[in-house]
């Protein structure tokens, strides 16, 4: 593991930290870490595994289930299953005549009407969010960080945008500035290596606390929840990506990516310099190694 650490390292060069949310830019663009938990419960873990970071859009992985959990698949008649090639802030296509709902629930569009879905005002939304979270993780003492969450909140004029866009199509039925804070605080929650990996897992033993074995989520939304990370999860880069590693995975722009093998193992990788579809550089060459070295990918 140390050697693939240190091999893809260097790969950072090519990216750079996210610089639109300004509490973001502190992030050391050399940092890599990874952290895969199997379904034994074995912990294999190198590099900057340890160093928090905020969940960002791997959060809508986690919105998405309660919002299944809460309405079933008719969240689907407000935010569609589409693979996208636009960028994952884009709105244009919201404003066309044929733009009728998101394309997916991984972009920010889609993301912001799965927030808004699920049941509760919006402090009860937050709080139901994050403990389910803290279940899946076994982690009670995950939360968000405030100062991330005041500079997404301070410079979101084009999520903002989307938000409002939405509302006017009826896609979103309440306050929005509510929701905004909603979905800026998810995205703000803090996480490490470990806790993404313990995620993976929860996925990959579809539904289950690894620790417990308690099922707490259906499987139906999980299979939801993995097809849609397998298309979607990277951005209008996850084609690509799934030729390359061939394993359901969600990025954010913090750096963190989350990476399931069903039925085997979860992984969990933090690497800050992003590509210009906003996914880690040292992330997904390292997960790209990983796969191809321990024969990973779906398709193999």
């Amino acid at each position: 593991m140390v050697r693939l650490i240190e091999k893809n390292r260097s790969t950072a060069n090519k990216g750079q930290v996210a610089d639109y949310i300004p509490a973001l830019k502190k992030a050391d663009p050399r940092d890599l870490g990874i952290c895969i938990l199997d379904m034994s419960g074995n912990i294999c873990s190198g590099g900057d595994y340890n160093k928090k970071f905020t969940m960002q859009s791997i959060s809508k992985v986690i919105a998405l289930i309660l919002a299944l959990m809460d309405n079933g698949e008719s969240i689907f008649n407000k935010v569609d299953m589409k693979a996208t090639d636009e960028p994952f802030n884009s709105l244009y296509k919201l404003d066309l005549p044929h733009g009728v709902k998101p394309a997916n629930p991984m972009i920010n569009a889609g993301a912001i009407v799965t927030t808004s879905l699920i049941k509760g005002n919006g402090e009860e939304k937050f709080n139901r969010l994050l403990e389910l979270l803290k279940k899946i993780t076994s982690n009670k003492s995950l939360k968000y960080n405030d100062e991330v969450f005041q500079s997404e909140k301070t410079t979101a004029d084009k999520n903002r945008a989307i938000a409002y866009l939405l509302k006017n199509k009826g896609l979103i039925e309440e306050d929005v500035e509510e929701i905004l804070d909603v979905y800026f605080k998810q995205c703000s929650i803090e996480v490490d290596c470990a806790d993404l990996a313990k995620i993976g897992t929860f996925l990959a033993n579809k539904g289950r606390i690894l620790e417990t074995n308690e099922k707490i989520v259906d499987e139906k939304i999980i299979n939801y929840a993995l097809a849609i990370m397998t298309t979607c999860g990277m951005y209008d880069y996850s084609g690509e990506y799934l030729a390359h590693v061939g394993i359901p995975s969600k990025s954010g722009v913090s750096g963190g990516i989350l990476a399931v093998v069903p039925n085997q193992f979860g992984i969990g990788v933090y690497g800050p310099a992003l590509d210009e579809y906003g996914n880690s550089v040292a992330g997904m060459e390292l997960l790209k190694d990983l796969s191809n070295q321990l024969n990973l990918s779906l398709f193999s």
